[in-house]
């Protein structure tokens, strides 16, 4: 069994909450309230941008020109039409990028971003490269296991989101990622990959959490 493929059987757990989140689930469905997905929408903004830093620090560290163009290549992806799909979805829902960039980001999605851009920063790329791994993978599986459902959601915003992560190039691009794990995993301690691997998955379910029950800062923290 591949490095990837080891990672992902391990964290089964996690991943399975993630699949069966009721924010996914409702999504796909088409019974999630546009309130919260118009929510998920705008705290994603953060993550985006944080994640086209995280590639320029990962390229950076790359163990070799093949992997670095590859990374490059997904951070182009990610500013070019990653981001122009962005913006289009937040039209679509009455707002624009500045609007997105004035909400404030809520605790999960600081502390996701900072853990990505800490271990790109502060560990080996093999580790930084992992890390990354399963937001683009999850997304994937969780568009294979709900596609169904799709057929009978009445809500055609919610149908044209979902599609793009049943389509070959984002297929694609997430064999492109499982690819670059198992290649910078061999002779790579697989501890160290898991854990962060494990970290990864888990901040991705606190991400659904947080935005399906708006999870803010304490009340009294907000004070402070």
């Amino acid at each position: 069994m591949n490095t990837a493929d080891k990672l992902r059987k391990d964290a089964e757990a996690v991943w399975k909450k993630i699949v069966g989140h009721p924010f996914v689930v409702e999504l796909y469905t088409g019974d999630l309230p546009i309130e919260k997905f118009t929510f998920y929408i705008l705290q994603d903004y953060h993550y985006l941008i944080a994640a086209m830093k995280n590639f320029g620090l990962m390229a950076s560290k790359a163990s070799s020109v093949e992997a670095m163009r590859e990374v490059i290549d997904i951070l182009h992806l990610e500013a070019t039409s990653e981001f122009d799909g962005y913006e289009e979805l937040l039209n679509r829902l009455g707002y624009s990028i500045q609007d997105a960039s004035e909400i404030e980001p809520l605790p999960s999605t600081i502390s996701y971003s900072s853990f990505l851009l800490s271990i790109s920063s502060l560990e080996s790329y093999a580790e930084a490269i992992t890390s990354v791994l399963p937001c683009f993978w999850s997304y994937a599986e969780i568009a294979e296991y709900h596609k169904d459902r799709l057929s009978t959601n009445p809500n055609q915003l919610y149908k044209d989101w979902a599609m793009v992560y049943t389509a070959d190039p984002y297929l694609k691009l997430v064999e492109k990622m499982k690819k670059l794990v198992n290649e910078a995993g061999k002779g790579f301690s697989y501890k160290k990959l898991y854990s962060v691997f494990i970290k990864a998955s888990r901040y991705e379910y606190m991400f659904w959490d947080s935005v399906y029950h708006k999870t803010n800062w304490p009340d009294e923290a907000k004070k402070l």
